[in-house]
């Protein structure tokens, strides 16, 4: 894996001293393994030192990591990583306007499938329906994953359901909170959310070449620091705990929670996916308003999903309503 990085020579020494953290490495023994000289990688030491990671140094035993700054990096993400194909290519940004726009890019060029793209800060995020999607450098989450499912467009609203999913159960072993999915992209907690997931196709007639989802997770944020029509509405994980949490950890935990559901799902159908949503699901049953993209309403009970990961509203004359893309009010 460090070979591949050789022309990446600052992210393949700090991906050693992750690799051994517990350990020194000497100048010489990294000069070897990533292909530099030891006065460049003396250079790529100084300027980590100088991006906030602490690195003790030792005459004749070399140099250990010992801490890490709060903010993200490719290393921190990649090393421990157990997906077979998630996040085996990232693409990190110390800042970016948006990693969806980023992600659509790569895929239009080819990037392979589990490609993720990540970022410190995230300055133009976007949300579903054109919403915009708050964010804070080194306190949230916001990522976008390359998917190339061989599935009819009809389906892949599924794969939103089966990331709420993932998220949840990723979450729920973190922290032990117990998430609710709000239909289809809203993880929520003690009624205040906390996720938001935006999935986009790239498609041609009814071939779908890649499937784009972004992912955005409040984590360290003080909730104070939301905009006023948000501190009501709107959590973090440190605002329902009290701690902070590993970014890249969750990260990790994400990755690897949707790629066993998602090997899963390719094998068995949107049947195994269907029930750990449904148990998790806070909108079924209820009354709810449906404001769709042209602004009308519809109100009803929402009775269920359909395979094809549809919510389906029960209206008062007993008709069922396809719902593919809304905002959702409680009634």
């Amino acid at each position: 894996m460090v070979q591949k990085m050789a022309g990446q020579s600052k992210t393949a020494v700090l991906t050693l001293l992750y690799e051994h953290k517990n350990e020194f490495l000497s100048g010489q023994k990294i000069s070897r393994m990533i292909g530099c000289s030891r006065t460049a990688v003396w250079k790529h030491i100084q300027s980590l030192v100088a991006d906030g990671f602490l690195i003790e140094s030792v005459q004749k035993k070399g140099y250990r990591l010992t801490n890490v700054p709060d903010e993200l990096n490719e290393a921190a993400v990649t090393v421990g990583l157990k997906t077979k194909h998630l996040g085996q290519s990232i693409h990190f940004y110390d800042t970016i306007g948006s990693t969806q726009k980023e992600a659509l890019r790569l895929a239009d060029e080819g990037a392979v499938h589990g490609t993720v793209i990540l970022t410190n800060e995230q300055v133009s995020g976007r949300g579903r329906l054109g919403h915009s999607w708050q964010s804070q450098r080194g306190k949230n989450i916001a990522l976008s994953m390359i998917l190339r499912p061989e599935l009819p467009i009809e389906k892949t609203p599924q794969l939103t359901l089966l990331t709420a999913v993932a998220i949840a159960k990723c979450i729920e072993k973190v922290t032990n909170l117990s998430c609710g999915i709000k239909w289809p992209n809203d993880i929520l907690c003690d009624g205040k959310k906390l996720v938001g997931i935006l999935t986009e196709l790239q498609a041609e007639a009814t071939y779908v070449k890649a499937v784009v989802i972004g992912v955005g997770i409040n984590v360290n944020i003080d909730v104070s620091s939301f905009p006023a029509e948000l501190k009501t509405s709107a959590a973090s994980l440190k605002s329902l705990t009290g701690k902070n949490y590993s970014l890249a950890l969750i990260i990790q935990e994400f990755l690897e929670s949707f790629e066993a559901l998602y090997t899963r799902y390719l094998s068995e159908g949107f049947t195994c996916i269907r029930p750990l949503w449904e148990q998790r699901a806070l909108n079924l049953g209820k009354q709810i308003k449906v404001r769709q993209p042209g602004g009308w309403i519809i109100e009803g009970v929402a009775s269920g999903i359909s395979d094809e990961g549809v919510l389906l509203l029960k209206k008062s004359d007993g008709s069922i309503a396809k719902i593919y893309s809304a905002d959702v009010e409680w009634g």
